[in-house]
């Protein structure tokens, strides 16, 4: 006999609209969702960042969470950042889905000449679809006295499985930068500030603001080695996150069009889980993995594993040709 489920329309309505924005382990690997502002800022001409997390499959269904985005400057006015993210999120028994579609634009301002100091506002405008597989759930009256029967009717009136709505973020970020390795990044960003509703019946849930708060760093230790601490705070409803950490960086081999570095750091989100991290550059790319360890009140059930999330970002540099003069050499040579 198939699992049953008694999962009541009270705690699928309640527990999962008014649930917290999507998060990630790896905050500093995906930029654009971090703060607008982070949206063209980078060395190149365009990044694509993919992200991807899957939690708490030793409880239950696994919540598997997927971010696609890219973003770049305007090639004739290079202080404008634009960009584009997706995510797919799918969680639980009903397969609660998220799809967001979210469009950012950045403008850069210099504080110094230069370009020492640096602030970029950003502005993120998102699409945001949410809906369920209602027949996916399990109830007293589809049973007929001996076995569960597809076939008999719930009995459960449901106006509609979807929802959706736009949202509107907006941030900013500050820089101050000496040298490639040794500079510090802060930004503060809002979103959902116009409040969607994203209630399935006539009552109307509204989502909650999310404000976020991050810093990072990176600090010369030595020739080879970099130490990049960072933080993250994140704040929605009744919801707080705050993680803190660091990772170092093993330059391997940096001259002559050649470039490799490997990361590893450890990172405490408080009340909830440590992780470790390791990741690689290789030239254009880079690849990072992370692992939560859960140190909640749900270890009895999870004993102790989280999730595991991974990153890959690839920073494409056109290659532009330098304009050569040919000139022409008079008679008398």
């Amino acid at each position: 006999m198939r699992k049953i489920v008694h999962l009541t329309l009270v705690t699928l309505f309640t527990g999962l609209t008014f649930a917290q924005d999507i998060h990630w382990s790896q905050f500093n690997d995906n930029p654009v969702f971090q703060n607008p502002g982070n949206t063209g800022h980078f060395r190149g001409d365009i990044r694509f960042v993919g992200n991807y997390r899957d939690q708490w499959r030793s409880v239950t269904v696994p919540y598997n969470t997927i971010s696609i985005s890219a973003d770049a400057n305007l090639q004739k006015m290079k202080h404008i950042g634009y960009g584009l993210m997706v995510f797919h999120d799918v969680v639980g028994d009903g397969q609660f889905r998220t799809i967001e579609l979210q469009g950012n634009i950045s403008y850069l301002l210099k504080l110094t000449a230069d370009s020492a100091h640096i602030i970029r506002p950003g502005i993120n405008i998102g699409f945001n679809h949410r809906q369920f597989n209602f027949d996916q759930f399990y109830f007293d009256n589809q049973y007929d006295g001996l076995t569960y029967n597809p076939a008999l009717s719930s009995n459960e009136i449901l106006e509609t499985d979807q929802k959706s709505n736009l949202n509107i973020g907006v941030g900013t970020i500050y820089q101050w930068y000496k040298d490639e390795r040794f500079n510090i990044t802060a930004g503060v960003a809002a979103f959902n500030l116009n409040r969607p509703n994203q209630g399935f019946y006539n009552t109307v849930v509204q989502r909650d603001i999310r404000a976020n708060i991050f810093a990072r760093g990176i600090y010369k230790l030595n020739y080879d080695w970099d130490l990049i601490p960072s933080m993250n705070f994140s704040m929605q409803g009744k919801y707080r996150e705050f993680i803190l950490g660091s990772s170092v960086k093993y330059t391997l081999i940096n001259k002559l069009g050649s470039y490799r570095a490997l990361y590893a750091g450890l990172w405490y989100r408080t009340k909830d889980a440590a992780y470790i991290s390791v990741g690689m550059d290789y030239q254009s790319w880079f690849v990072g993995v992370s692992y939560d360890i859960n140190l909640s009140s749900l270890i009895p059930a999870s004993s102790g594993r989280g999730g595991i999330e991974i990153a890959i970002r690839y920073i494409l540099n056109r290659f532009n040709p330098k304009k050569i003069v040919h000139r022409i050499c008079p008679d008398y040579i």
